[in-house]
């Protein structure tokens, strides 16, 4: 699984809630719809990324970066 951010193009702002749907019916886990910024937030299956990128409204598709710190007592790198 991809964590992923889903941004929605300007012209289907107005019909977020059809491209959500979409998104799930592709393969998306929705964690979270950033309405005012058009941006929804998920997990996928790497197969699914490219059905993802090709629902209609999407904008992009980005997976999104971990940064992991290592332990306090790690040694300085």
């Amino acid at each position: 699984m991809t964590h992923v951010s889903v941004t929605v193009g300007d012209d289907h702002r107005n019909s977020l809630d059809g491209v959500v749907e979409s998104l799930r019916a592709s393969g998306l886990e929705v964690e979270q719809v950033l309405g005012t910024l058009g941006i929804v937030t998920g997990s996928a299956p790497d197969d699914a990324l490219d059905a993802l990128r090709g629902v209609e409204g999407v904008a992009s598709v980005d997976a999104q970066l971990a940064h992991r710190l290592p332990p306090p007592d790690a040694p300085v790198q």
